[in-house]
C-alpha cells in the first residue's frame, strides 16, 4: 500500500476503444530516485469504487485527488501538505544555526536563488517554510531540487553537531525522531514505487511478448472471432457452453493448466485452472442481467469448500449487480470477478491475461474490493 503522506496529481491521458472498454496510460516523470514522486494515472467510471481504497494509504487517507473525465485530462503533480510538513519540521530540527541551514539548503538545491530569496533575518521556522513553499508552487521548475531535498534530509544519521551544544541530547533526539518520520514516508513509498514499477514491466515484457509471437497471435485471433461470433449465433445455453470453451482455450493458451468443467459432489464447476502456485475454480455467466447476490453467494460457497489456498474466478460478461460485488468486497476475499469488458481486452491484446489476473488480485488481496476492472487499471 501506498503512504497517504504522498499525494500526487500526475499528467494522464486515456483514450477510449470500443466494445465498453478503456485503454489507459501514463506519462510518468523520472521517480524520485525510486523515493517520492510515484506517478500513476487515476480514472474511476463505476459505482462500485465508491469509496474504494485502491488508492489509500496506511492511515486511510486518499492517495490521490484526480479530476476525473472520460476527456483527455491534464493533472499537475503535487507532493501532499503532510510530506511537506514532515519535511518542514526535519530542516527546523536538523540544524541549529541558521548559517548551517543555509549552506545546507544551498549545497542541496541547485538553484540558489529559491534560498537566498528568503529572510534570513526572520525566524528559522519561517525561512524553512518560505524556502519549501517556494519550491512546492512551482514543481515544475523546481522538481529534481524538491527531490534532492527529500532525499538527502532522509538518509542523515548524525547529529553529533547537534550534541554539542547546550541540551544537545535532547535537540538531536529531536531531530533524529524528525528524520525518522521522514525516512518511513520515504521508504514505504520506495517499497510501493518499485512493485509498481515491476508490475509496468511485466505488462511492458508481456506486450512485446505478444506482438513477436505470431502463433499466440493468431490464436487469439481465433479466440477473439468465436467469441465475437456467439453474441449473434448462439441460443443463451449453448452461449454459455461455448464461452466455456472458449476461457478454456485462453486458460490454455496462457499456460494456466486449466481443467474442464467437472462435477463434485452434485456440484458444477465450469472449470478449474492454476496460476503462481494457487488453484483457482472458475465460474461464467452471459446472461442479459448482471450476476446477482445469490450467483456470487453459490459460487463463493464452492470456492470456500476447497482447500485454503484455493481461489475463484467468476466471469459475468454483463457484469455483477452492486450489492454483490459490496456484500462480497469484505472480510477475506476468495473470488475476484471478470466481465466481458475485461476479456474483449485480453483478447484484442491490451493486456495480457495473466498480468490481468495478477492486478484483480493483487488488487482484491490490498483493498478487499474484488472487482477492477480493465478501465480501472493504470500502469
Amino acid at each position: 500500500m501506498l503512504p497517504a503522506s504522498l499525494h500526487l496529481h500526475e499528467r494522464a491521458t486515456t483514450e477510449s476503444t470500443s466494445h465498453g472498454g478503456y485503454a489507459a496510460r501514463s506519462e510518468s516523470t523520472t521517480s524520485f530516485s525510486g523515493m517520492i514522486l510515484f506517478t500513476q494515472s487515476l480514472f474511476r467510471h463505476s459505482a462500485y469504487l465508491i469509496a474504494n481504497d485502491t488508492f489509500k494509504g496506511i492511515d486511510g487517507q486518499m492517495l490521490f485527488l484526480p479530476n476525473r473525465s472520460t476527456e483527455i485530462k491534464t493533472m499537475t503533480k503535487m507532493v501532499s501538505a503532510t510530506a511537506v510538513q514532515a519535511l518542514k519540521e526535519a530542516l527546523c530540527l536538523i540544524y541549529w544555526y541558521k548559517a548551517d541551514l543555509r549552506s545546507f539548503l544551498q549545497n542541496t538545491i541547485t538553484d540558489r536563488s529559491a534560498v537566498s530569496q528568503a529572510d534570513w533575518e526572520g525566524y528559522k521556522r519561517q525561512i524553512v517554510s518560505d524556502v519549501v513553499d517556494l519550491l512546492c508552487q512551482d514543481q515544475e521548475k523546481y522538481l529534481g531540487d524538491i527531490r534532492r531535498l527529500f532525499h538527502e534530509v532522509a538518509k542523515m544519521t548524525s547529529f553529533r553537531h547537534l550534541e554539542q551544544l547546550e541540551d544537545g541530547k535532547a535537540k538531536a533526539e529531536k531531530a533524529r525522531v524528525a528524520v525518522a518520520e521522514l525516512q518511513r514516508i520515504v521508504e514505504v513509498h520506495d517499497e510501493a514505487t518499485d512493485e509498481a514499477r515491476k508490475i509496468k514491466e511485466r505488462r511492458a515484457k508481456e506486450a512485446e511478448r505478444l506482438r513477436h509471437s505470431t502463433a499466440v497471435r493468431e490464436k487469439l485471433d481465433e479466440i477473439k472471432s468465436r467469441y465475437m461470433s456467439l453474441v449473434s449465433t448462439c441460443t443463451p445455453q449453448q452461449r454459455g457452453f461455448e464461452l466455456e470453451r472458449v476461457m478454456y482455450d485462453l486458460f490454455n493458451l496462457f499456460d494456466l493448466d486449466p481443467r474442464a468443467s467437472f462435477r463434485n459432489i452434485g456440484e458444477q464447476i465450469d472449470g478449474a485452472f492454476s496460476m503462481e502456485g494457487t488453484d483457482y475454480l472458475f465460474e461464467a455467466k452471459w446472461q442479459q442481467d448482471p450476476c446477482a447476490i445469490s450467483d456470487l453467494d453459490s459460487f463463493a460457497g464452492k470456492v470456500n469448500r476447497k482447500l485454503d489456498n484455493t481461489l475463484g474466478l467468476f466471469l459475468s460478461i454483463n457484469g455483477f449487480s452492486e450489492d454483490g460485488v459490496r456484500a462480497h468486497s469484505t472480510g477475506r476475499p476468495v473470488i475476484i470477478l471478470m466481465t466481458g469488458a475485461d476479456l474483449m481486452a485480453v483478447v484484442e491484446e491490451r493486456i495480457d491475461f495473466v498480468s490481468l489476473l495478477l492486478r484483480k488480485r493483487k488488487h482484491a488481496a490490498q483493498t478487499g474490493n474484488i472487482l477492477l476492472q480493465i478501465h480501472q487499471m493504470t500502469d
